[in-house]
């Protein structure tokens, strides 16, 4: 079954998955008109292969620790840490250690 999006107002549970995060995946917490965000949840040593989108993007660490690789930068994060992204630039993003992150991507 989907998880249902989230509706304007409606508060939105982003605390760390803690003990319950090897069950979790990633998913859409809400598509607007010009923002997307989503929870990425990765394993260990998983990753994003390299990719890129037309709008800015922001990675925020909530959990475990985060490397994202653009061709001129590499940045661990760690939680409560974030990184913006420029739009349109090449980025991995791969998981140090069991990981989860708020993805924000701004829509063109």
């Amino acid at each position: 079954m989907a998880l249902e999006h989230a509706q304007p107002g409606q508060p939105v549970d982003v605390s760390p998955f803690g003990e319950r995060l090897s069950q979790q995946a990633t998913f859409a917490v809400f598509k607007a008109q010009h923002l997307e965000v989503m929870r990425l949840v990765l394993a260990a040593g998983k990753s994003l292969p390299p990719h890129k989108v037309p709008g800015e993007v922001t990675v925020l660490c909530i959990e475990g620790h985060l490397e994202v690789t653009t061709p001129t930068t590499c940045a661990v994060l760690a939680p409560g840490q974030l990184v913006l992204l420029p739009g349109g630039e090449v980025h991995s993003v791969r998981a140090l250690e069991a990981a989860s992150a708020l993805v924000t991507v701004a829509l063109r």
